[in-house]
């Protein structure tokens, strides 16, 4: 995007709406901790609190989960200049009057999925869903959301792999940053990521 672009931005929704996105279990947590480690005031109502599924918190703010029913999304103006996390599914959702620098995280869906299966277990929930038919959902599903994050122009994506995050963190950092527009704590950023918390690695499942 040209400079020009985003002066007109700008000048047109006020400072962007930071959103960390993905698909459940996708490292959006990760993220988010690390931006508010760099210096972002992060939005969350913390309803939701750390477990042994996200010890390190879930970063969440329960409005997220209407916003495909919700008629009224003014309260998304208060997120401008600050980082909010929403669901890959519910992007689509967001109203074309602010400007979403979006942070996309991404992970190999078999990791995505045993993580899932865990938590399930751990709540002793099942899910009728194979692990084939949930593949099949979730590489549509993302392909849906990047076709639309591409071409909405309110939109600004960043791409970022969790395994990288994890293994490369002053690297991912940085880039994040400078999507940003520079301004945070990278070193506080890297300082916060927990490579401990990579559990449920594709070299481990045997796919």
């Amino acid at each position: 995007m040209s400079m020009l672009s985003n002066v007109m931005r700008r000048l047109k929704y006020g400072r962007p709406v930071v959103v960390v996105s993905g698909l459940p279990r996708s490292g959006t947590s990760m993220a988010m901790k690390m931006l508010e480690a760099g210096g972002l005031e992060v939005v969350t109502d913390q309803v939701r609190t750390p477990d042994e599924d996200n010890p390190k918190g879930y970063y969440e703010d329960e409005r997220v989960k209407d916003l495909a029913e919700m008629n009224d999304k003014e309260w998304l103006r208060d997120a401008r200049g600050k980082v909010i996390k929403i669901v890959s599914l519910l992007l689509q959702y967001l109203p074309a009057t602010n400007h979403y620098k979006v942070i996309f995280m991404r992970r190999h869906l078999h990791e995505v999925l045993a993580s899932q299966a865990k938590m399930l277990d751990r709540r002793e929930e099942t899910s009728e869903t194979s692990d084939e038919e949930m593949l099949q959902m979730y590489e549509g599903h993302l392909d849906k959301i990047q076709f639309q994050l591409r071409f909405r122009e309110y939109f600004d994506v960043l791409y970022v792999d969790f395994r990288d995050a994890l293994e490369e963190p002053v690297r991912e950092a940085k880039r994040i940053n400078d999507f940003l527009g520079g301004g945070l704590d990278e070193r506080q950023m890297v300082e916060v990521v927990d490579p401990e918390l990579y559990r449920n690695r594709i070299a481990e499942l045997g796919t």
